[in-house]
């Protein structure tokens, strides 16, 4: 009995059903998550009442790093984000430890974001927050997450927005309330502080600040990709920018002892709205984190399908569900191990390295946005940065500057994902030598 082949271009495919509400709320989602609700007490405490112009300090290179995403994202409509502009302008390898490192800062995002949203849930109600409560507050989210992306990509599209929603509203009252109980003595937004501390800072910060790139990775499922795209990234940074600044002037202003609080919104919310104001603004982290995690539930297993529809990893993560239209084998080894990750680590150890892999794919994406104008010179941009190679380069520098305040752990984490993902790639280096052996072989019987 003979089976008949399925031609490649009969396999499942992804629909476009991302519209740009929907993409700005991915990546507006990716960027306000759990940082925000605990990194103002970490930045004050290394810049006291100056804390502000960190927030400035980290806006404006993210800034920079998102014009680069964008004109390199309005070059494309392939699934992959900086893992395709990376391997379009520099070659195979780079490309890998690109999308590899981007993988690693998608997953231990999801992990470190998933064990903040258990401490919250345990504020609200002890027993989620260890033991048995814990783990099953865990194993919840992230297997509701991974089942409303894998019944397709309108679901879980409609969960990132519908989660963007609910976790801005505890926010905005908490600025829009606050700023009428701010002490004025207590804030110096115009003080410059010392340069080190500043760096120190705006590292931290980067976290925060760090998640837009999302966005960038599903264009094969976003409608007219090319144009939505660079709107979605800046509104998403400008909108952030503001209720972060805001968020720091109100915790500055309302809380005394906001250097050494583990919990700074919710004390400080206390402050000036009461025990209900506390639980409000907890309330808000659990719907923030859950939000946060909804979006890189959707984006993070299209980086697996990425590598694996470029046979860079196993092509059975490039599998795309015949009905619901999603890399479903990807979504199942996402979530498991990011529930892993969540059960075994600490939220600072995956912090490290999410903000270390977030600053080398960053310097590779601007540093790709000129050699990609060279080489593809003919390709229509919805979007190009002005000033020739001054933007991009820039960017690429301030990543590499904030990349040399890193502590030696924090250093010796991401050079030991660099090196495994090395070896990845030489793993499935012979795959790829068959594959195009193969397809140079078809080619010449033709």
């Amino acid at each position: 009995m003979t089976t008949e082949r399925v031609p490649a271009e009969a396999a499942p495919r992804f629909i476009r059903a991302v519209g740009l509400l929907g993409l700005t709320a991915i990546s507006l989602n990716g960027v306000i998550g759990s940082g925000i609700f605990g990194l103002p007490a970490t930045v004050a405490k290394i810049l006291g009442p100056a804390s502000p112009a960190a927030y400035v300090v980290a806006a404006l290179a993210t800034a920079l790093i998102v014009m680069c995403f964008a004109e390199a994202g309005s070059m494309f409509e392939r699934t992959g984000g900086p893992y395709v502009y990376a391997r379009e302008a520099f070659g195979s390898f780079v490309g890998f430890e690109v999308g590899w490192v981007f993988f690693l800062t998608r997953l231990t995002a999801a992990a470190a974001i998933a064990t903040k949203f258990a401490d919250y849930l345990g504020d609200l109600w002890l027993p989620l927050g260890s033991g048995v409560g814990r783990v099953a507050a865990l194993t919840l989210l992230s297997a509701g997450l991974a089942w409303l992306n894998f019944v397709g990509v309108r679901a879980g599209a409609w969960a990132v927005n519908v989660l963007t929603i609910a976790k801005l509203l505890p926010l905005l009252l908490f600025v829009g309330v606050g700023l009428f109980f701010v002490d004025g003595s207590r804030v110096e937004i115009l003080a410059i502080p010392p340069m080190h501390g500043l760096r120190e800072a705006s590292l931290a910060l980067i976290f925060a600040f760090g998640g837009f790139e999302n966005a960038s990775v599903p264009s094969e499922e976003v409608k007219d990709p090319a144009r939505s795209l660079p709107v979605a990234l800046f509104t998403s940074i400008a909108v952030t920018t503001v209720i972060y600044m805001l968020i720091q002037i109100v915790a500055l202003g309302t809380l005394p002892g906001l250097a050494g609080d583990k919990t700074p919104l919710a004390s400080a919310g206390r402050e000036f709205l009461g025990p209900a104001g506390a639980i409000a603004i907890t309330v808000g982290a659990v719907l923030s984190t859950s939000g946060s995690n909804s979006a890189l539930m959707l984006v993070g297993p299209r980086i697996l399908y990425a590598l694996g529809e470029g046979k860079q990893l196993p092509a059975v993560l490039a599998r795309v569900h015949a009905r619901y239209r999603t890399p479903h084998v990807a979504i199942a080894v996402f979530a498991i191990a990011a529930w892993l990750l969540s059960l075994w680590l600490t939220f600072d150890d995956l912090v490290a390295v999410s903000a270390i892999s977030r600053l080398l794919f960053s310097a590779t994406t601007c540093l790709a946005v000129p050699v990609l104008r060279r080489r593809m010179p003919l390709a229509v941009r919805a979007f190009k940065i002005p000033g020739g190679a001054a933007v991009p380069l820039l960017a690429a520098a301030i990543s590499i500057w904030l990349l040399s305040g890193v502590n030696e752990l924090q250093a010796i984490v991401g050079l030991s994902a660099l090196v495994f993902g090395g070896v990845l790639y030489l793993c499935f280096r012979p795959r790829r030598s068959r594959v195009a052996s193969e397809a140079r072989r078809k080619k010449a019987e033709r």
